[in-house]
């Protein structure tokens, strides 16, 4: 009963809808749950396509009509005095069909008429053309609204639900971050964006001249990454880096022609700013989501010199842009700011060659704490070898993988670390045999410090090994200590048998 009664300042209060199929059980479960708001509403389907009519619910187009309008009936009947009814697979239905079912629910006390695009087969055109003629033709159409639901079967929800606003439709059902069934459903957050940008101008063509043209939301746009985020946490489901409007990349430029018209005027490539969708970009890449990497130009990479404090004549950047860019080229995820400037001072010589070290103190099962200092490739190998000093491990770094838990300067680091055992190697224990290459061992840690995390998990995995080595171990003693008779190994292959 708490959700649904608030009361924001500006007056608009949530509605909640319950959804539920064309029966009597479902639609009393549904109202159970919304009744308590302040605007509640039951949405209740059935399918009006001939696939689903003969296959799934292997009714009739006459039944079909009659059970969505009990259902409709019995709605209303519980007192919800706002009903939604949806004729599922519309897209794939016989408009006349539509028309008839539709002027039935109508009839019984429908205030809401969703239009759905469940499979996702058709086009734009086809789609708004669908919604102009049932509200063209659908008696009592003009009582109630009419509403879109589309399915991204084919890349086509978003541009689907703009085609039936253009011809009439009031509401478009859509989801955060596109989440949804198959291939999503309709993006909230591409529809608001849309309406946002060109509702103004471009929505006033349609047939029946319905309103002035200009579409809008009430949504206030400053809260979609976050929204977004928040449902990305909860679900579990990441967006594509690509992803329109929230994704990764959605404001983020590597090209160098892309990168030069950013720094001269951020509207040459961007027709909306991030910090529109609650994303503050700040001062982070000039201002102007500019990623250095391999398809960067001089000016990219001599604009972000100067911000850093940077300031060369022109054959000392000649030298820097060359560096860098064989960097780049070898580098995926391009060339952040401590990279760039490590390129400036290895340039300059200002530098020397250092050798990674890292001394790693261990306690031992027998409480004994023992030191190694070793050195390596990197701070991480470095880390690794002394381990194995330590523990007397000999092990074959399979996979190594690390990623961000959280943003920001206090961000975590997830590590993930894969092992095998080196074939008669120390930490080999019984039959050589019994240890094949398909035996891996993995551990996962995390920690604000990359190497702490790397250790860990590097620990982790180690430490799954030896606990598998004692009780391969401790197995072939009690083997050896009571071998198994032969009538007994006779049973054993039975039983397997």
């Amino acid at each position: 009963d708490a959700v649904g009664n608030e009361v924001f300042d500006d007056g608009y209060v949530p509605v909640i809808c319950g959804l539920s199929r064309a029966n009597e059980k479902d639609i009393s479960r549904a109202w159970e749950a919304v009744k308590g708001a302040r605007l509640p509403r039951i949405h209740t389907f059935i399918a009006t396509s001939e696939i689903h009519m003969a296959t799934k619910l292997k009714m009739s187009p006459d039944q079909v009509v009659n059970t969505a309008v009990r259902a409709v009936t019995y709605a209303r009947g519980l007192g919800c005095a706002d009903v939604e009814f949806s004729p599922e697979d519309a897209g794939r239905s016989d408009p006349e069909f539509l028309c008839r079912i539709l002027g039935e629910v109508i009839k019984a006390g429908a205030t809401t008429l969703n239009i759905p695009d469940t499979t996702g087969w058709n086009m734009p055109w086809e789609f708004g053309e669908l919604i102009r003629y049932l509200r063209e033709n659908v008696e009592g159409a003009d009582t109630v609204v009419f509403s879109t639901h589309c399915q991204n079967d084919l890349g086509l929800s978003t541009a689907n639900s703009l085609a039936g606003a253009r011809n009439g439709a009031r509401q478009l059902e859509c989801t955060i971050n596109g989440i949804g069934e198959r291939a999503g459903n309709a993006s909230l957050e591409e529809i608001v964006m849309s309406l946002a940008l060109k509702g103004n101008t471009n929505f006033g063509d349609w047939h029946g001249n319905m309103g002035t043209g200009k579409l809008y939301t009430s949504i206030n746009p400053v809260y979609i990454m976050p929204t977004s985020r928040m449902v990305t946490d909860y679900t579990g489901m990441l967006c594509q880096p690509h992803k329109a409007i929230v994704g990764a990349n959605a404001f983020m430029h590597e090209s160098g022609i892309h990168q030069d018209g950013m720094i001269k005027n951020k509207g040459t490539y961007e027709i909306m700013s991030p910090e529109s969708i609650g994303l503050m970009r700040g001062d982070s890449q000039s201002g102007a989501g500019i990623v250095l990497g391999k398809h960067s130009g001089r000016n990219a990479v001599s604009t972000r010199l100067k911000e850093l404090g940077y300031d060369f004549d022109d054959d000392r950047f000649k030298q820097i842009f060359s560096r860098f860019k064989q960097v780049a080229e070898r580098k995926k995820g391009g060339v952040d700011d401590e990279e760039l400037e490590a390129i400036v001072s290895d340039n300059a010589g200002a530098t020397r060659q250092l050798c990674p070290t890292a001394t790693v103190r261990l306690a031992g099962p027998d409480g004994v704490e023992r030191y190694v200092a070793a050195t390596g490739t990197g701070p991480v190998d470095a880390t690794y070898k002394a381990i194995d000093r330590i523990i007397g491990t000999q092990v074959v770094l399979e996979d190594y993988s690390m990623a961000s838990v959280n943003e920001g300067i206090d961000a975590l680091a997830k590590t993930r670390v894969t092992i095998t055992p080196v074939r008669d190697g120390a930490n080999c224990l019984g039959d050589p045999s019994t240890i094949s290459k398909e035996r891996k061992f993995s551990g996962v840690s995390a920690d604000g410090d990359i190497v702490v995390a790397s250790a860990r998990a590097y620990l982790a995995a180690i430490n799954k090994l030896l606990a598998w080595n004692l009780r391969t171990a401790a197995r072939e003693e009690r083997v050896a200590a009571d071998p198994p008779s032969e009538q007994a190994g006779v049973e054993v292959k039975m039983k397997a048998q």
